[in-house]
């Protein structure tokens, strides 16, 4: 399984959670089965920040509004693990939505996974779409 995404793209999630070294990142992936054309950093609200993510609800609600007037479709998420690997976590595993990209950012590694329908998460190759 891959996804197509540039290299601009990941260094930006890169970037974010380099600046939050302490506290998770989280953000949206906007694209096609297989491709994603852009991410939006959103609030992380969850209650303890230092080892969980919760993106913004009205962030999210508005991606869904935006796709459905024909706007770029919601694939997927980004977070960041700042004190773990680029591996889904228990949590991550729990709160799953199958079908969904999951970009992690852990350490010095940045992982894509692909939410399995059986509740499994599949590692997913990322290309950059201009190599």
């Amino acid at each position: 399984m891959e996804l197509a995404i540039s290299r601009a793209l990941l260094n930006q999630i890169r970037l974010a959670a380099a600046e939050s070294p302490d506290a998770e990142i989280c953000g949206l992936l906007f694209g096609t089965a297989g491709v994603a054309t852009g991410v939006l950093p959103c609030a992380n609200v969850a209650s303890n920040t230092s080892d969980s993510f919760e993106i913004d609800p009205r962030a999210l609600i508005a991606a869904h509004r935006d796709a459905r007037s024909g706007g770029p479709a919601l694939i997927g998420h980004y977070h960041s693990h700042p004190h773990g690997r680029a591996d889904p976590s228990p949590r991550d595993i729990a709160a799953a939505q199958p079908g969904s990209y999951w970009i992690i950012a852990g350490g010095h590694d940045i992982a894509c996974w692909f939410a399995a329908p059986n509740g499994c998460f599949v590692p997913v190759a990322m290309l950059d779409p201009r190599d």
